[in-house]
């Protein structure tokens, strides 16, 4: 599977966006170079209220570039960053990986997939109804999230926009995608 970087984002402030950048530094075991969720323990508030001591399977937010087109065509106009992504994809089921995919990522930039993004009212504050739109129902009525996927950096490396992504599935049965 292969794909390519449309945008990649960072803030070094906590913010629901994150301006988009000419390029962003992964360092191996922290995430984003100068960005607020970048640690070996959870950065995010609600996961720091929770317990601050737990490892941060969130260091970094990748989005597929095609949800801003389907929730574009609901009336909702969302583009890279908005959502508090890091890096925005093209082309790459995001969702449709399995945990402990490795995404190589430019030269030489590797992540290792741990789960989808939780979408959180911060999304409707954002945009009123667009959570409806990015945490629906499939037809048997399960939650499906589609905010996109979190990873942890296992090498590190610069990203940037035009940049080649090549997804590594995992060896044996495959663990489908949860919330982390």
């Amino acid at each position: 599977m292969r794909g390519t970087v449309t945008a990649v984002s960072s803030n070094g402030t906590y913010s629901f966006t994150k301006p988009n950048r000419d390029d962003i530094t992964l360092l191996a075991g922290l995430g984003v170079e100068g960005d607020v969720h970048a640690g070996v323990t959870v950065k995010h508030r609600s996961r720091v209220a929770q317990d601050p001591t737990r490892p941060n399977l969130r260091q970094v937010h990748l989005i597929h570039e095609e949800l801003f087109a389907e929730v574009g065509a609901e009336g909702f106009e969302v583009t890279p960053g908005d959502l508090g992504e890091n890096i925005t994809t093209r082309g790459i089921d995001l969702l449709g990986l399995p945990v402990g995919t490795l995404l190589r990522l430019g030269e030489d930039a590797v992540l290792e997939v741990t789960g989808l993004r939780n979408p959180c009212l911060q999304i409707d504050a954002f945009q009123d109804g667009l959570l409806k739109r990015v945490a629906g129902r499939d037809a048997d009525g399960n939650l499906v999230r589609k905010a996109g996927i979190m990873s942890i950096v296992k090498e590190g490396g610069t990203v940037r926009p035009g940049d080649t992504i090549t997804a590594e599935l995992p060896d044996g049965p495959h663990r489908p995608l949860d919330r982390v």
